[in-house]
């Protein structure tokens, strides 16, 4: 069952929400303008009653980006995922339409899952040939303050992109749960931020070129081989064994000629991970009023 609808449109021009309906648990904030008053951008602000997402809400948004419209829907803090109650897994569902030459960017703060949790979400985008599209998809392994770290029961999220109408152009889930033989924590090892960035469409051309170039410098650098008796070798527990790298990425396009590029994250603090966004979306700034992340 829906429970919010967004639609943007051109009224005059200017990219304006033409319709706006939600309800519990989720509510929107639609301020009049954010940043620079040379950008037209509409920001959407999604937040939940409660601060959070209570074990078994199933909350279904449907956003709509008309011609020509640029589009930000973000959230107020991380989304946190209350503890799961028996087998009940509370489910985020978004399906967003982008018009021709329109632009959506999706930029929310991380989500948190508390111990226990089940968690589910699924982002479907229906996009034309020359729409533009960002989506940063992350989580964080719990909340620190409390000792949880890769606590939760589980934890899936699906992106899928379609190209002009039903044409599939990206397909991904992420799949995190605990096991019988090693649980999450053990196998994440000392990473407690995974992060997705998906860059698409013309408006982010020049994006996706630095921050492809920005992540093979900065792996270049964090898995440079140093020689035997170097002062950059080191190891641990005299194992021999080269410390692993605090922040991890990877680059890959997708698409026709490469119109897509989606990037991969694993790192060791939040912070690093909004370092690295803040940088690689800053040049973004005058088509959305402001930094994203600053």
């Amino acid at each position: 069952m829906e429970t919010g609808k967004v639609i943007v449109e051109k009224v005059r021009g200017k990219s304006t929400v033409t319709k706006c309906f939600s309800k519990y648990p989720l509510k929107f904030i639609i301020p009049r303008k954010v940043g620079s008053s040379e950008s037209e951008a509409v920001w959407i602000y999604t937040i939940t009653y409660g601060g959070g997402i209570v074990s078994g809400d199933s909350i279904a948004c449907d956003i709509i980006v008309g011609n020509g419209c640029t589009t930000v829907l973000t959230t107020q803090a991380s989304t946190k995922v209350y503890k799961a109650v028996g087998s009940k897994c509370s489910e985020q569902m978004l399906e967003a339409r982008i018009g021709s030459n329109a632009f959506l960017a999706v930029i929310p703060d991380p989500v948190t899952c508390f111990s226990t949790a089940k968690y589910s979400q699924r982002q479907v985008f229906k996009a034309m040939s020359d729409s533009s599209l960002l989506i940063v998809d992350w989580m964080t392994s719990g909340r620190h303050e409390r000792g949880e770290k890769w606590d939760f029961d589980l934890y899936k999220s699906t992106n899928h992109i379609f190209h002009d109408g039903d044409e599939p152009l990206f397909l991904d889930t992420i799949l995190l749960e605990q096991g019988t033989d090693a649980g999450l924590a053990e196998r994440m090892q000392d990473y407690q931020v995974t992060a997705m960035v998906i860059l698409l469409g013309p408006k982010l051309k020049h994006v996706q070129n630095q921050i492809q170039e920005d992540v093979k410098k900065i792996m270049s650098e964090s898995l440079h081989m140093p020689t035997i008796g170097s002062r950059q070798y080191t190891s641990r527990h005299n194992d021999h064994n080269l410390t692993k790298p605090s922040f991890l990425a990877s680059c890959s396009v997708f698409g026709p000629k490469g119109i897509g590029v989606v990037t991969r994250i694993a790192a060791v603090t939040t912070e690093s991970v909004y370092n690295f966004l803040q940088h690689q979306l800053s040049s973004m700034e005058p088509l959305l009023g402001v930094r994203p992340y600053s």
